[in-house]
């Protein structure tokens, strides 16, 4: 897994860089110091994961993760934040960011978040998921706008969507549907793809906006 930091504070990307490159399939790839750099780095370098800063100095996390987000696809972004209801860091979020992570996170917490976020999870909890909906000022739709969403799924793509939209990991899943999480994986990967939802950030935001789930819901 190839890793970019981006953080103002040089001590902050030295403590990040020990901690992942302890981890025998972690590498990281470079760093920044500022937004306009890590989407400069970013570009170069492609990594799979970017470690983001959201408050910095000539461009904020915010623009850079959006930025970093529509040329690169494929990389996932996840915000490092000092507060965990930020109004910079759920501007992030909405720019197209994979979920943020606490600075003071403990170092298994810190690989977790990385890892997760790597193979396509949302690191978010729970609390913060209700917040994010809540702040996007969406009233949830009724039931149209969800069996519309929801009719090119199957059956159990379906509880796989209502339980991913209600803040469930790929190992929750599997224990509620009696499924192994290889086969889990295989289905929310279908759900995004099918849903045209970048990540399970999004897959929440359309399962609210189309009343699939209610923010109540999730616990």
């Amino acid at each position: 897994m190839r890793v970019l930091l981006v953080d103002d504070q040089e001590l902050i990307r030295i403590g990040f860089r020990l901690v992942l490159e302890a981890e025998p399939d972690v590498e990281v790839v470079g760093e920044a110091g500022d937004g306009l750099a890590a989407v400069e780095e970013a570009t170069r370098l492609a990594p799979d994961v970017v470690l983001m800063d959201v408050r910095m100095p000539r461009l904020d996390g915010i623009e850079a993760t959006a930025r970093i987000v529509r040329a690169l696809p494929q990389t996932r972004v996840l915000v490092l934040t000092t507060f965990d209801l930020d109004d910079y860091a759920f501007g992030a979020l909405d720019a197209g960011a994979s979920g943020f992570l606490l600075k003071d996170a403990r170092r298994d917490d810190l690989v977790a978040a990385v890892r997760a976020v790597e193979r396509g999870d949302a690191v978010l909890a729970p609390r913060v998921t209700r917040e994010l909906i809540r702040r996007m000022g969406h009233a949830p739709a009724g039931r149209a706008a969800a069996s519309e969403l929801t009719a090119s799924l199957t059956e159990r793509e379906r509880d796989v969507f209502v339980a991913m939209a209600r803040g469930r990991n790929n190992a929750e899943i599997a224990h509620e549907l009696f499924l192994s999480e290889s086969t889990v994986k295989t289905h929310v990967g279908r759900v995004l793809a099918k849903l045209g939802a970048r990540d399970r950030v999004q897959a929440v935001i359309l399962a609210h906006r189309h009343g699939v789930v209610d923010p109540d819901d999730i616990d």
